[in-house]
């Protein structure tokens, strides 16, 4: 796995390497607006994982995910904070983002 320092950094990383879908949150799921693909827990894995804490402001910890789907054969990435500030999603996706592999 790489080295990044930012999350600019890993998102750049990812892209160059065909992870160039963006997933968001949509309704407990993560969804792609390009591709108009709902990914529930089972329909991807998590290949990478990067974390980035902030030093000043704990609004800037986040987490980058590399997420793989061979049920849609795509490649993209997801950008979570995490913390107090992490968005709310089910306590499935949730497990599932604490578990990659």
């Amino acid at each position: 796995m790489e080295n990044y320092q930012t999350v600019s950094e890993a998102l750049a990383g990812l892209k160059n390497r065909g992870f160039n879908l963006d997933f968001n949150l949509a309704n407990g799921v993560l969804h792609s607006s390009s591709e108009n693909i709902y990914l529930q827990p089972d329909d991807f894995t998590i290949s990478e994982l990067y974390r980035f804490e902030g030093m000043s402001d704990p609004g800037d910890n986040s987490i980058v995910y590399g997420i793989e789907s061979d049920k849609y054969h795509v490649k993209g990435v997801f950008v979570n904070a995490y913390g107090v500030y992490s968005d709310d999603i089910s306590e499935e996706l949730l497990k599932k983002l604490n578990t990659p592999g």
